[in-house]
């Protein structure tokens, strides 16, 4: 049975001080991890292949999509290295993935034959977190600690026509749009806290040697500043 996978988008959960507060918002506390990662998953598979920021080779398009108390960066789709640079509004919250796999039932696409249940979706998730070797976050040089593997909670996901899983499973087209469920993901993600207005070096790097798969991704980030009234 063929489920559309993704590795290297990144389910882990760390706060990094680097350069911001060390308290939680009230909004970000409001968060529970498993359903931020849920949200993150919603957030990349909705937006189209030509302005997706997992597809993104320079950052162009790191702000689509994004709302407060957290924006979300991502991981480069389905692996590999990337640089890009992303502006940022002052006092937002970083979140984005380290490395992570998600499972979507999608009965009769992508080689799926019957539909599948969460227990299921959730075995095969497994495996390919269970060999990650390497997982490195730095902000300015600064290591991130205390990142944390985190699964989802059941979500349903909507896909575009123009998705970025119709090149995995063979071209324009072959996933139909339509909202899909359930959905489950698990990974490792990282939650930096709000950076100081300036310029600033994200890093990312995750390795997975039993599949072959290197994320390193770089992030120049341009932090500038809001008026608030």
């Amino acid at each position: 049975m063929q489920l559309l996978k993704v590795l290297g988008a990144g389910l882990v959960f760390a706060i990094g001080m680097a350069g911001g507060t060390s308290r939680l918002s009230a909004q970000v506390q409001d968060h529970p991890l498993a359903s931020t990662t849920a949200e993150w998953w919603q957030y990349a598979i909705s937006i189209p292949t030509s302005v997706n920021p997992l597809v993104d080779p320079n950052g162009a398009n790191c702000m689509v999509g994004q709302h407060d108390p957290i924006w979300f960066l991502s991981g480069i789709f389905p692996g590999g290295t990337v640089r890009r640079k992303c502006t940022i509004p002052a006092n937002e919250w970083l979140f984005f993935p380290v490395i992570n796999s998600v499972q979507i039932n999608t009965p009769g696409v992508c080689g799926q034959a019957g539909s599948v249940g969460v227990a299921t979706l959730r075995a095969l998730a497994a495996p390919l977190i269970d060999g990650v070797t390497t997982l490195s976050v730095k902000v300015d040089g600064k290591v991130v600690t205390d990142l944390m593997r985190i699964k989802s909670d059941v979500f349903a996901t909507t896909i575009p026509a123009d998705s970025i899983f119709n090149g995995l499973c063979g071209g324009p087209g072959t996933v139909p749009p339509g909202v899909y469920s359930p959905s489950v993901d698990d990974g490792y993600y990282a939650l930096v806290a709000p950076l100081k207005v300036g310029n600033h070096t994200l890093h990312i790097l995750a390795e997975v040697p039993g599949q072959n798969f290197v994320q390193d991704v770089t992030y120049k980030l341009v932090v500038t500043s809001v008026e608030s009234k």
